[in-house]
């Protein structure tokens, strides 16, 4: 076969793990496109150049998969530093420990209960009137009850999502478990860690290949697919098609910089859960590197904001009407020819880093199983 030309519109994980793994094949020459002036996309990381600290230059990052060969393969690619996520929250009565554990629920009601016991009691503080729950709310109330529902999620749920909690689907709160023992890792994945040298090295070094021609701060537009054998498109899929049909909706984040001496609050990431504090949570990044030392420390303020147009989309909303836009973009892509759309922004999904990773590793195997007439639309189907 003759080598085929390749682009890849996005320069983080989702395009960067694909154009290697393509890369290698050596039947094709891949040129990554991002509009940034840098690759790694919102893992962007940077060396902060007063204090020393390490930033997550668009909110943080933590790494965690069940993956072993998603494992195995970011740690080809950099040293990971042991780093559990240990997440807290600020309420009207007091700070605690996130996700809710047997310790958050023993200090919010002021009990000591055994595991058995605080089953039991949080069993009892549901409303059983709610058998089908058909939203967010519902979902919560259903299972936690009223108090630790409106404490911990109702007015951090309406920052993050500027919308009722009733507006979202009860889906969302899978995301948030109970545990009835005192772990307080926010994560239950097999593996965790932070990459020492952060993640824009690991994004530089899996486009460190001969076959891959990367341009940063150059971006990709419809009428450049024509020019390349196939294309994989991680931007937003409105974008595309020039948003023709409208705009989906995304939520956008706001960060606010200030810098403190020594520790300014003790922890990587505490979440202010009142609707009446303005920021949804602080982060203290020089935390997020335990391996390190440094005097100075830095912090952000985090703000979510509807998306506008000059905004970096952050996460897809979803609501019914931006499902039947989906669809109906999804109905353009079907109609288009050599063209895939891969990622958080091209499938129009909330995905975590190791999701992203995970399919563009199971992308490449079905891609370097066929030829690329047979090559998917879509990396994973968005609906």
């Amino acid at each position: 076969m003759s080598q085929r030309s390749i682009a890849i519109a996005g320069a983080g994980f989702a395009g960067a793990v694909l154009a290697r793994e393509l890369a290698e094949n050596g039947d094709y020459k891949i040129t990554v496109y991002d509009e940034r002036p840098h690759v790694a996309g919102n893992c962007h990381t940077v060396r902060d150049e007063k204090t020393g600290v390490m930033l997550h230059q668009y909110g943080p990052h933590i790494f965690h998969t069940s993956r072993e060969d998603v494992w195995a393969y970011v740690n080809r690619w950099s040293q990971f530093g042991q780093y559990v996520n240990r997440v807290k929250a600020v309420t009207h009565k007091g700070v605690f420990s996130l996700p809710i554990n047997l310790l958050t629920i023993n200090q919010f009601f002021q009990k000591s209960l055994t595991p058995a016991q605080a089953r039991d009691f949080v069993g009892s503080l549901g409303d059983k009137t709610i058998r089908d729950p058909q939203n967010f709310e519902e979902q919560a109330l259903k299972f936690l009850g009223r108090d630790l529902y409106e404490s911990f999620f109702y007015g951090y749920t309406k920052k993050q999502w500027g919308v009722e909690p009733t507006s979202l689907p009860a889906s969302i709160l899978q995301r948030l478990p109970v545990r009835f023992n005192y772990d307080d890792n926010y994560y239950a994945s097999k593996f965790q860690g932070i990459p020492v040298d952060g993640y824009t090295a690991i994004i530089e070094r899996i486009l460190d290949h001969k076959m891959i021609d990367v341009h940063t701060g150059t971006r990709f537009t419809a009428n450049m697919t024509s020019q390349f054998d196939h294309v994989f498109y991680s931007g937003p899929m409105d974008g595309y098609f020039g948003f023709k049909l409208g705009r989906l909706q995304y939520r956008s984040l706001v960060f606010e910089r200030f810098d403190e001496s020594g520790d300014y609050q003790g922890n990587p990431v505490i979440n202010y859960c009142e609707e009446k504090v303005p920021y949804t949570r602080i982060s203290e990044h020089k935390h997020f590197t335990p391996w390190e030392s440094h005097e100075q420390t830095v912090c952000f303020r985090e703000y979510s904001k509807l998306a506008e147009p000059k905004d970096i989309p952050y996460y897809p909303l979803r609501l019914q009407d931006d499902k039947s836009l989906l669809q109906k973009y999804m109905d353009l892509a079907d109609g288009e020819k050599n063209l895939t759309f891969i990622g958080r922004l091209g499938t129009y999904r909330y995905l975590d880093m190791h999701v992203v990773i995970g399919e563009s590793l199971d992308l490449a195997k079905t891609c370097l199983a066929t030829t690329p007439e047979a090559w998917p639309r879509f990396s994973n189907k968005p609906i």
